[in-house]
């Protein structure tokens, strides 16, 4: 089985990665299995300085799904560069570094501290779409603002950049567009959906900053859609899936949407092995449905049926021609 991809200009052994925030900054995976093996480790969001993140709780299991506002809790790059890295790359992982900031200055800041270690890094996955810091605005939702954080971030450091975008706007593709033509290689479709939780018996919020961010399975349907019409209205800007994979099945489903990679995420909080269990049951799938090389899958979405009711981007009930 022939497990390589191509995310823009960079070659993965594996199309399966961690997903930013749910493997650590580090290591921390590396008891569960060989970090080598992986397409890469996304570790988990880093500013220029160390942020608290926010108060707890933080994490909140829903149905299917999970709901967190974390808060993007992190050492900072400086810290990051002298503790974390130099064990990523003893354990000969793949590193991409997801970024984010509070304004277009501090995204730069952040890829500048990097440049330095640009030579041991895979990419940069600039995070414009978390939703948990309260007050703060989504650069995601902005085209405009969003290519203005990729143009400043390629403009100090020669890593490959991919972005990663928010579901919760229906400027994804016109987002998209935007920091496709500002220099990133890649977007990475989807973070989380903004959601809420209620105690009924308290009236409360389940989480202390009171939205959070919806991942898992349940959201699932909702990164196939963005990952197909990206991929359709862009065909030559590389998309990374992430939103409910947690086996064979659901990363080929991203696959064929229009995926080249694939990231695992919440899966880990149930099982720190998951990442390497979800490729092996890919491999497993593709045999069984005679793909040989799983970089074939990408894009190989068919057509609606010319006779449903339904199409792409279309709302149930509002439909007709």
């Amino acid at each position: 089985m022939d497990l390589a991809v191509t995310v823009g200009s960079v070659t993965l052994a594996s199309p399966v990665m961690t997903a930013a925030g749910t493997a650590g900054h580090g290591d921390e995976l590396l008891p569960y299995g060989a970090l080598s093996e992986l397409g890469a480790v996304v570790v988990k969001s880093l500013s220029p300085q160390a942020w608290d993140g926010n108060p707890s709780p933080r994490l909140h299991p829903v149905d299917n799904a999970m709901l967190n506002a974390v808060g993007l809790q992190g050492p900072g790059v400086p810290a990051w560069i002298a503790g974390d890295l130099p064990r990523l790359r003893a354990a000969g992982a793949r590193v991409v570094v997801s970024i984010w900031g509070r304004s277009v200055e501090e995204y730069q800041q952040a890829a500048t501290l990097l440049a330095e270690v640009a030579h041991e890094l895979t990419a940069l996955e600039v995070n414009l779409s978390c939703p948990n810091l309260s007050g703060k605005s989504i650069f995601a939702h902005d085209p405009s603002a969003s290519a203005d954080v990729v143009a400043a971030v390629t403009s100090v450091n020669r890593s490959p950049v991919w972005a990663k975008l928010s579901p919760n706007t229906d400027r994804v593709v016109e987002v998209a567009a935007a920091v496709d033509a500002a220099g990133a290689e890649a977007v990475t479709l989807i973070n989380t959906v903004i959601g809420l939780a209620i105690d009924p018996a308290t009236g409360r919020s389940r989480l202390a900053n009171g939205t959070g961010g919806l991942s898992g399975p349940a959201i699932r349907p909702v990164a196939v859609r963005w990952i197909a019409e990206v991929s359709r209205a862009l065909p030559d800007l590389a998309v990374i899936g992430v939103g409910g994979v947690v086996d064979g099945p659901s990363a080929a489903e991203l696959l064929v949407a229009g995926a080249a990679a694939v990231q695992v995420g919440t899966a880990i909080f149930a099982d720190p092995r998951a990442p390497w269990a979800v490729q092996s049951d890919l491999v497993r799938w593709c045999t069984a449905h005679g793909v040989g090389r799983v970089a074939d899958l990408t894009g190989t979405l068919r057509s609606p049926d010319p006779t449903s009711t339904i199409r792409p981007g279309a709302e149930p009930g509002r439909n007709e021609p």
